[in-house]
């Protein structure tokens, strides 16, 4: 639809608007330019899913023009993109039409705007002060639901708003949307619903981990993930991403003949109640309700301060009026409804310049290039490093030094480099070269067939053998506390540690000397590493950093024997019997075991103090728990997690690492998230108190 002309020349005029200091002194005879502005960037995000400039960066413009026209009504065009939800859509699935078509909501950024949209929506009712309903706005993709006679009959995509990709058996992998509910009881034959689906952030690091450890490309962040995943064409996939689904709007009804409206859909805070006693996951829970603006305002800015604590993705907060017929009398544009609005978090998007790359090598040899950019303020962090992963996400983003890069930051998950900006580029760029010999060690690198990660194979690769240390030390592994990345890479550099023994036989004479350790730090440390000698047999095998060997897989491997050593005498079929241990993961164990050196290392250990035996495996042959599996959410109000399920394995009982079917009981604690909702759909799994569980196992 663009030249590669006329993209540069928009692109060019959309970066000198942003510039200014405010969108708002674009001037009157700029408005056809802006029209045209923001309908390329329409067909970027729309069409082509290849947006050039941030969410903010375009509802500034957006706003820009909207208030160009309402001063100058006699500039406003049929064509406008402020008359119009912007159309244009990508037909990979089926097309149908919405019932209602998915408007957008109005945007706001600061207390003015919500203070201004209160006082048209009090002019347009004619009240002093009106009842608003304010619930988190997810940061996922639009789906839209019809149920008939109360069965599940068709899923949607948001699409361009008035038609959506029809993705019902994607949809029906989605365990949090109940394929039948009882709408009947209520009276109604025919819903349309509005929702969200989206990943939470614990399912999306896992996905992401995944991902890079089978040398696949990372997602930049949740929203896509989830948006991505409905148009995959093979379901069983989707049931694989752990989607959820977050409905928050019945947007049609048809009633059964004879019977009214019931009293929940008269309020849209009753039509979320009403969503929620049907099985739905609603924002029930999270919502409040508020006379007139100013409490809004309070709590919005609060949520936001919150927003990381939460288990998923939000970028705002928006605020309906919450009676229906009020919403009625107000009405909606071409655009959006004027009963709401969204309050937007502060930007979590940027863009920079990709100023060079650096490439470091890891604990398994996997070498990762790092890009150097000029540090940009992104989601209340500045970023000036940002891992691009490999080679093939080089090629695939097209990234150069010396581009302009667009940066975005979800949550607490790592910064990512969306994309490139290559119609801004000048020509000075360069390319980004992949070495071919280690950056560390100089040694030639090496890339399995089917993976896009280069490795360093030399094993005592300097690079290789620090990061297995810190690895080693680390919280979740060997916990000894003191020593950190900083100390392990000091004391390899001054020779004072060359591997993973070496931390049992530091020379504390020497460190003693050195700046920045006191009497009382290195006591400190002497006995953080003697406490580590006595951590469980599943902790050692973590921390020894077999690749695809998480923290779940090594209780697993800590069950299956008596002696750490022994799996030296394990088949690959034998490694594969153990539960949820595949082919890439026991070929990764045995090849550990395999290695001599690695043997070696664990008798090393054995002599220096660790424990290699596996003295709690007889233990817990019975017990209160016995045959009973346990997963903990939440604050527990006085256990930390990790020595509640220690009880657990020490009385007989199994850890799980997520909700399903075999799940006996999940221990709740405050601000419990996703797990216990996933819990309340299966009849199966009892939900506790961490005081129940404790009187199961005689603490009480």
């Amino acid at each position: 639809m663009y030249s590669k002309e006329q993209t540069k020349e928009l692109q060019k005029l959309t970066a000198e608007l942003i510039k200014k200091q405010s969108p708002f002194s674009i001037k009157e005879q700029d408005a056809e330019q802006l029209r045209d502005i923001l309908r390329f960037h329409e067909y970027r995000y729309y069409i082509l899913n290849d947006p050039l400039i941030s969410d903010y960066e375009y509802d500034q413009l957006y706003k820009a023009l909207e208030k160009i026209e309402k001063e100058n009504p006699g500039l406003i065009t049929p064509d406008s993109p402020t008359q119009r939800v912007a159309k244009g859509l990508t037909r990979d699935f089926p097309t149908v039409q919405h019932l209602v078509p998915m408007l957008s909501l109005n945007n706001s950024y600061n207390a003015e705007d919500l203070i201004d949209f209160d006082r048209k929506a009090r002019e347009l009712t004619g009240l002093d002060k009106i009842e608003y309903c304010v619930e988190p706005k997810f940061d996922g993709g639009s789906i839209s639901l019809i149920y008939e006679n109360d069965l599940l009959t068709r899923g949607a995509t948001r699409g361009d708003g008035v038609e959506g990709d029809e993705v019902t058996t994607n949809m029906k992998q989605i365990r949090s949307l109940p394929l039948s509910a009882k709408f009947s009881h209520y009276g109604l034959q025919q819903v349309e619903i509005r929702g969200e689906v989206l990943i939470n952030k614990s399912n999306f690091k896992k996905y992401n981990e995944q991902l890079i450890e089978q040398g696949e490309d990372p997602k930049a962040n949740p929203r896509n993930a989830a948006a991505g995943t409905l148009r995959i064409k093979d379901s069983s996939e989707v049931a694989k991403r752990n989607l959820e689904a977050f409905v928050y709007h019945v947007s049609y009804f048809s009633l059964v003949k004879g019977k009214k409206t019931p009293e929940e859909l008269t309020t849209h805070s009753g039509s979320l109640q009403l969503l929620w006693d049907l099985g739905f996951r609603s924002p029930e829970k999270e919502k409040k309700l508020f006379k007139g603006i100013d409490p809004v305002i309070k709590y919005c800015r609060d949520f936001e301060i919150e927003r990381d604590n939460l288990p998923y993705e939000i970028d705002g907060m928006v605020i309906k009026v919450n009676e229906i017929a009020l919403q009625d009398k107000m009405g909606m544009t071409s655009h959006h409804p004027r009963w709401a609005i969204a309050y937007k978090f502060k930007a979590r998007q940027a863009t920079s310049k990709l100023l060079n790359v650096e490439f470091q090598v890891g604990r398994t040899g996997a070498v990762t290039p790092v890009a150097k950019l000029d540090p940009v303020a992104v989601g209340g962090v500045t970023v000036s490093s940002i891992s691009i992963h490999n080679e093939e996400y080089i090629k695939e983003k097209d990234l150069r030094i010396g581009d302009a890069v667009l940066i975005e930051r979800a949550g607490d998950v790592i910064p990512q480099i969306v994309k490139s900006l290559a119609d801004a580029r000048t020509g000075h760029e360069m390319k980004i070269h992949f070495p071919k010999t280690c950056p560390a060690c100089n040694s030639k690198l090496f890339k399995e067939v089917e993976e896009a990660v280069w490795r360093c194979t030399n094993i005592e690769c300097p690079a290789q053998v620090v990061e297995r240390i810190i690895h080693f030390v680390s919280k979740d592994a060997m916990d000894i506390r003191g020593f950190g990345d900083a100390n392990v890479r000091k004391f390899y550099e001054l020779g004072l540690l060359k591997d993973i023994p070496g931390i049992y036989t530091l020379d504390f004479t020497k460190i003693s000397g050195m700046e920045g350790f006191g009497q009382k730090s290195i006591v400190n440390l002497q006995q953080a590493i003697s406490n580590s000698k006595k951590q469980p047999l599943h902790r050692l095998i973590y921390a020894l950093g077999i690749r695809f060997v998480g923290e779940t897989t090594a209780k697993t491997l800590a069950q299956a024997i008596d002696y750490l050593p022994d799996f030296k005498n394990f088949s690959l079929e034998e490694l594969q019997n153990l539960e949820d241990v595949g082919p890439k993961v026991a070929g990764s164990i045995h090849h550990f075991f395999s290695n001599k050196e690695n043997i070696k290392m664990l008798e090393e250990l054995e002599k220096l103090g660790l424990q290699l035996k596996n003295e709690k495996k007889q233990l817990t042959t019975g017990g209160n728990l016995s045959g009973q599996s346990f997963l903990f959410t939440g604050t527990l109000p006085t256990l930390k997690r990790s020595d509640a399920e220690t009880m657990v394995e020490e009385n007989g009982g199994q850890l799980l690492s997520g909700v399903s079917a075999k799940l006996n009981y999940l221990v709740v604690g405050e601000d419990a998230g996703s797990k216990l909702e996933k819990a309340k759909k299966i009849n199966t799994v009892k939900i506790i108190s961490e005081d129940e569980f404790l009187q199961m196992i005689g603490k009480k």
